[in-house]
């Protein structure tokens, strides 16, 4: 029995003795709830408590306010923050604090800015840690002069960077590609007295990484060591993703060897990590090893451990295992997210069963997560590659009736399958409700309608697109002109196709491979050139 069911059992029996419960004993239970992440029970147990007649204290109120944050639970938690004002509590800076910071984790920058600005009117004085979280969610956005605004604003209160702060923007620069600024950063720091601490070292090591010069992480690595700092496992994991990702197997194993050596075991991540570049090397069979090492030494998989198995499954045209694994996880794995069931449908669709694609699409609706632009992508280019236009075009119309936001691809995948179908006039018609629908034709969307017309016998009307294309502010590529030369060779346009190739070769671009055996075939049954 875990600590948590320990604490109930003694609630139940100090009910049934008639022992009154006091306001520690739910806020402890409260807090252990919080503690796992049970927060719909944590919820209930609190209802519980005021129905009893308990007033809880600020504790209680900031303990399940720091639970619905942690959770994600943002809407409640800003609905919670101004019902403990409404009840004649004050909030302290932590818990804006905490709810500034949920709010900036989910995106929500304006509705953080707009609470910071109150709790300023109330005239609570913001500390480091409200600067912080606002700093993070701004260099996360790029938004750089949002940044600089609140550094600046903090000089007036005389509020000094700290640690975090210094690492958020060494971060920032990193991701920016711009090493040489975050580098300048921590000469800034130590000008300031502050010291570079395992976080500094392991994004630097992950940004070298990431640039590809393994070298220089591993002389930070070394850097770090002569400050007396000890690489952790974060610092081991980015450099087992980086040699794996390099395709190089003996270096990321010796790199696991050697934490294991200091006493450092490999965590969740370092599995994945290792998993994965078996999978990228379509090396399966070592994937499903490790992975199966990894239960073996009690390192339960996450979610992102199996769908990186799933994919790897998927990749090396073992369906049914992939298949196997997701029924694994619906009996004692995580809770499968819209990646695993992208992936499966993805998979299922490379290798023509639409049909099992579909009841894994219905099995999503029903009890899975919400389905995604991606998800409704992959399954509608699978009916359109199976032909099946009339399921296409109903998950179209449903996909236009949802929340979804459509993009140009949508369209591209549905009007491509129209056209290869003969449904020229149908595919035109969707063409021209782009415009309607907010959303203008890129390259492949004109190279799909030119082709469907050629198919069709409609090289004239094909051409006529092709050349209102630069009034669209959409100027033919190479794969345009190869599919419109195509066209005319294959309609008997010889001599439109001659003058179009010239005109492509004068922009730059080259015949591709299609393009050059209908010219060749055609040169060939003429006996002559046809460049001549």
């Amino acid at each position: 029995m875990g600590q948590i069911d320990f604490g109930f059992a003694i609630l139940g029996k100090m009910l049934k003795l008639g022992v009154e419960p006091t306001v520690v004993t739910f806020s402890t239970l409260i807090n252990g709830l919080c503690n796992q992440s049970k927060i719909s029970q944590a919820v209930s147990l609190f209802d519980e408590m005021i129905g009893r007649g308990y007033q809880p204290d600020l504790i209680v109120y900031s303990t399940m306010l720091n639970g619905l944050c942690k959770t994600e639970y943002t809407d409640r938690a800003v609905r919670f923050l101004r019902m403990i004002e409404e009840r004649g509590f004050e909030p302290d800076i932590v818990a804006y604090n905490t709810v500034i910071d949920c709010l900036c984790k989910n995106s929500l920058l304006n509705e953080a800015f707009d609470l910071f600005s109150e709790v300023k009117v109330k005239g609570i004085r913001p500390n480091i840690v409200s600067y912080n979280c606002l700093i993070h969610a701004t260099c996360n956005l790029g938004q750089q002069k949002e940044t600089r605004q609140l550094l600046n604003e903090m000089v007036d209160n005389n509020i000094s960077c700290d640690i975090v702060t210094y690492n958020i923007l060494i971060d920032a620069h990193c991701k920016e590609g711009m090493i040489y600024k975050a580098v300048d950063i921590v000469d800034t720091m130590g000008k300031q007295g502050i010291e570079p601490n395992i976080v500094t070292y392991n994004i630097f090591i992950d940004a070298y990484c990431k640039e590809g010069m393994v070298s220089k992480a591993i002389e930070t690595i070394d850097t770090m060591r002569k400050q007396g700092i000890e690489p952790n496992v974060i610092t081991y994991n980015i450099l087992v993703y980086a040699y794996f990702n390099k395709a190089m197997v003996t270096e990321a194993e010796d790199i696991v060897d050697t934490m294991i050596k200091q006493g450092i075991e490999p965590d969740v991540v370092t599995y994945n990590a290792i998993i994965n570049g078996h999978c990228l090397q379509n090396q399966i069979g070592k994937a499903k090893r490790v992975f199966s090492l990894m239960i073996e030494k009690g390192c339960a998989p996450d979610i992102l451990s199996y769908n990186i198995m799933i994919n790897g499954y998927c990749k090396s045209k073992r369906l049914d295992e992939a298949m196997e694994l997701f029924h694994q996880i619906a009996q004692n794995g995580p809770i499968p997210d819209t990646v695993t069931y992208n992936t499966l449908m993805q998979g299922m669709c490379q290798f023509g069963r639409v049909i099992a694609a579909c009841e894994l699409f219905k099995t999503m609706l029903a009890s899975g997560p919400v389905p995604n632009l991606v998800t409704c992508l992959i399954l509608l280019d699978g009916l359109c590659t199976r032909g099946k236009l009339e399921a296409a075009l109903e998950l179209f119309r449903a996909m236009q009736n949802s929340r979804l936001k459509l993009n140009v691809a949508s369209y591209n995948i549905l009007i491509d399958g129209l056209c290869k179908a003969g449904n020229i006039e149908v595919g035109k018609e969707l063409f021209h409700k782009l415009s309607v629908n907010g959303l203008k034709p890129n390259v492949y969307t004109y190279a799909i309608m030119i082709n469907g017309f050629c198919r069709d016998g409609m090289p004239d009307e094909a051409y006529q697109l092709f050349r209102s294309m630069e009034d669209n502010d959409c100027l033919p590529d190479r794969f345009c002109y190869n599919v419109m030369i195509q066209g005319f060779l294959r309609n008997g346009y010889t001599l439109k196709a001659t003058q179009l190739l010239s005109e492509m070769v004068g922009k730059g671009f080259s015949a591709n491979l299609c393009t050059a055996t209908l010219i060749l075939d055609l040169i060939l049954r003429s006996n002559d050139s046809i460049l001549v």
